[in-house]
């Protein structure tokens, strides 16, 4: 006769981390403000995270913050708990405003290097006391996700934000969105997962589990300015912006595939930047697409110039690499050597 012994698997475990946010809002009867609600009331509004089969606690910043103050000061805030937490738990959730949301996920993604847990952003559009909330939905999916263990190993590894029934590198989404529930997009990158009756994970678009030591970065260098092009861009403002005392980068959102007037004088502006030791990185406006200079005459200018192709990363990824790698301490030349490079899958090779 052959038994079957029954092993009973470990609780995973998720840390609740509440920084703001319409999530985290409750509206006044009387008035229709929306406030702050007492967070360690969450239980009571949403009742079904008592059913979960995973140890639940919560971290709440003593001041919600506004996601329109969001600061990298806050990035330094969240990189260091889930630092002193790490160990502890299987997967954190972060409930944050949706507005800069991918700047933060963008930011974390860099400032957490070899992660092996995931860390998963997630809001609402609505307030969560408000009866036709997303905020419900998208919060006990974001935990399941978090807690789920595949063979006693997280199931992703990585930043992430989940809204609207997917979940979405990080560094690789935008909000395009602010009336409709699915507020975020990831035109470059597939989801990771998908929530429909069951959870289904793209393992072939999750980043490989690595075993180094999680390293965290919390030296940030914001002296980043950006130059968005427009037809009829005037010198005098151009100048401006390039010439701001202390600039160290410069984003220029160019048009289609990286192109650029050809104009001599933006192109001798640009030329000056770059022998101060102005880095230059070069984004396409375009919500999908690919910065591919030289394929056009209006960019193979600024290729021989120096300025560094940003491939299809997007703006907010942009912005969080460059604070990240000018924080690093390391030469001009470093910087223009790892900005066209994939360092947290934000952006294809």
């Amino acid at each position: 006769m052959t038994f079957l012994i029954m092993t009973k698997q470990k609780k995973s475990s998720v840390l609740l981390i509440y920084t703001g946010g319409t999530i985290g809002m409750m509206q006044d009867v009387i008035s229709g403000e929306l406030r702050p609600f007492d967070f360690k009331s969450l239980t009571k509004q949403i009742p079904e995270l008592n059913k979960f089969d995973i140890e639940l606690s919560s971290i709440a910043f003593k001041k919600p913050i506004d996601s329109s103050n969001m600061h990298p000061k806050v990035w330094i805030d969240l990189a260091n708990i889930i630092k002193n937490n790490y160990k502890k738990y299987d997967g954190f959730v972060i409930l944050h405003g949706s507005d800069t949301m991918s700047f933060t996920a963008s930011a974390l993604s860099f400032m957490l290097e070899n992660l092996n847990k995931p860390v998963i952003l997630t809001g609402s559009q609505l307030p969560i006391g408000i009866i036709r909330t997303d905020g419900k939905e998208n919060l006990i999916t974001a935990i399941e996700i978090a807690g789920t263990l595949e063979k006693g190993k997280p199931a992703v590894n990585e930043v992430c934000i989940y809204f609207e029934y997917k979940l979405y590198r990080g560094n690789r989404t935008f909000k395009y969105n602010s009336s409709h529930f699915d507020a975020f997009k990831s035109p470059n990158y597939p989801a990771l997962a998908e929530a429909g009756v069951e959870i289904k994970y793209n393992k072939a678009a999750v980043l490989k589990p690595t075993s180094k030591t999680l390293k965290i970065h919390t030296s940030l260098d914001n002296d980043i300015a950006v130059l968005k092009l427009f037809p009829g861009i005037s010198k005098k403002i151009t100048s401006a912006i390039i010439n701001s005392s202390g600039i160290k980068a410069i984003i220029l959102e160019t048009f289609g595939a990286g192109n650029a007037t050809t104009e001599p004088w933006f192109i001798n502006e640009l030329k000056k930047a770059i022998n101060k030791g102005i880095i230059i990185l070069n984004i396409t406006q375009c919500l999908e697409g690919i910065v591919i200079q030289g394929k056009y005459e209006t960019s193979s200018q600024l290729k021989k110039l120096g300025v560094i192709s940003g491939a299809d990363m997007t703006f907010e990824s942009a912005v969080t690499k460059l604070m990240f790698l000018l924080g690093q301490n390391i030469s001009t030349k470093e910087i223009s050597k790892l900005l066209p490079k994939d360092l947290r899958g934000e952006l294809t090779s």
